[in-house]
């Protein structure tokens, strides 16, 4: 897992418009990643939308905020289109960074195991260290905690 303080593992992926997006290209900057499950899903549309309804709320701290899933470029597309998100969806189909930031992990449903992204938000500050790290979201009032961490930094 990430540890507080420490430098954050570099990326380096692709955006939902095809563009190359990486940790460097954003030094300087205060950056929320949001890592979720799955593209149109209850909690991964409730969790981009409530980042979508409150971004000037992000940005007002010299944030930005990138929702980060294994799913498709493809599929990135059509769901910032269906609800309208203004900040870039990164894919990670190989789930490389994803197992680089401690979140590919064991989930078990209707008593199956399966390896999936565990719902976690990661603050990383203009040095590129990690700021705040939000295990296991729970999506209703997550965003609010978000920019209370943003807040106190």
């Amino acid at each position: 897992m990430l540890t507080v303080g420490k430098r954050a593992p570099a990326f380096t992926l692709e955006s939902d418009a095809g563009d190359k997006v990486s940790l460097v290209s954003l030094r300087g900057k205060r950056v929320v990643l949001y890592f979720y499950p799955k593209d149109d899903t209850p909690g991964c549309t409730q969790e981009s939308c409530d980042f979508r309804d409150n971004l000037a709320r992000v940005k007002a701290h010299g944030a930005v905020i990138l929702g980060v899933s294994k799913d498709s470029v493809s599929s990135h597309q059509k769901f910032k289109t269906k609800y309208d998100l203004p900040f870039p969806l990164l894919s990670d189909p190989t789930h490389a960074m994803i197992e680089k930031y401690g979140i590919w992990v064991e989930k078990k449903l209707y008593g199956r195991a399966y390896m999936g992204v565990e719902r976690t938000t990661v603050i990383i500050d203009e040095t590129g260290k990690v700021a705040h790290v939000f295990p296991k979201v729970k999506v209703n009032g997550h965003v609010d905690k978000v920019i209370e961490a943003l807040d106190s930094m």
